[in-house]
């Protein structure tokens, strides 16, 4: 009579794991590893396990703060904690795991203490600066949800990486653009050329975006986690003139910029001029001279 190995009380789920803590395939000879390697393997087992990164996620959204915080696509957030998150971003696996969940979800708390109890706030002189994507709304209809999120992911890395690398705060995403924070309006300037031949790398299903750019100079008054007031209007409207992927300076942002900085950068300034019968621009003081910079 032959005997049946299926039901000879192995259990194959078991078997499996253990396989995998001993460094053995199915059916292969047993290799013999150590117990901190063994332990090393099933540690790294459980934090990929989906089951597991989806509870420390759950718990995450219970914390204090951003629970999509350190994610590209995070639509709040200035300060130096945001920029860490985006920096550390850059280390941790870029795939599911329990550990990067944990390390993040450590940070999202700081970030929430910090607004909490207002550090950094007060008036000072900072440079302003907003982005957007050109045709940016009509190519999304026809490219999809899924097409139009990966894109808008990479031109997130594209964008912000020379940013925080020049000490500037993303404050708030808008979807197909962005709002940022410089100490000094000559690194403002730097990363936003930076950040537009980054850009010009990316292209997702044929489509390559382009961005226009605002910059403007001034003292804006900060609340909580965004920055308000005339100033901010102002980078705002410089944006929206930025048409053909311009970058747009104002005045005080260009006055504020040392001597022979532009031509350190490769760059020139000539004075912004408006369609002959376009229509005021609102917003803007009256008397405040605009710019364009091109590479040469």
């Amino acid at each position: 009579m032959t005997e049946d190995h299926s039901t000879s009380g192995v259990d194959p789920a078991g078997a499996s794991d253990r396989d995998r803590a001993s460094g053995r395939s199915a059916g292969s000879a047993p290799v013999h590893r150590s117990r901190p390697e063994a332990a090393a393997l099933w540690i790294r087992g459980v934090n990929t396990r989906p089951q597991v990164v989806d509870a420390f996620r759950r718990i995450r959204r219970v914390l204090p703060g951003d629970p999509s915080f350190g994610d590209p696509l995070s639509t709040a957030g200035p300060g130096g904690v945001r920029a860490m998150a985006r920096a550390a971003d850059r280390f941790l696996d870029d795939g599911p795991g329990a550990s990067r969940e944990v390390s993040l979800g450590a940070l999202q708390v700081w970030q929430a203490l910090l607004e909490r109890t207002g550090r950094g706030r007060g008036p000072r002189e900072v440079t302003i600066v907003f982005t957007d994507l050109i045709g940016f709304s009509s190519w999304s209809l026809g490219a999809g949800d899924e097409v139009t999120l990966e894109l808008l992911r990479e031109v997130a890395k594209a964008v912000e990486a020379p940013i925080v690398d020049r000490g500037g705060q993303v404050v708030k995403r808008m979807g197909d653009g962005l709002m940022a924070v410089f100490a000094r309006p000559d690194r403002a300037v730097e990363a936003m050329f930076a950040a537009r031949a980054q850009l010009a790398e990316v292209e997702v299903e044929g489509h390559r975006p382009r961005m226009r750019i605002g910059v403007h100079t001034g003292s804006p008054r900060q609340v909580a986690s965004d920055w308000l007031g005339v100033d901010v209007n102002v980078a705002a409207r410089m944006m929206e003139l930025g048409g053909d992927a311009n970058v747009i300076v104002s005045e005080a942002t260009l006055a504020a910029l040392e001597p022979g900085f532009l031509e350190d950068l490769g760059a020139t300034s000539k004075p912004y001029r408006r369609g002959l019968f376009a229509a005021p621009m609102r917003g803007v003081p009256d008397g405040l001279r605009i710019f364009t910079l091109q590479t040469r």
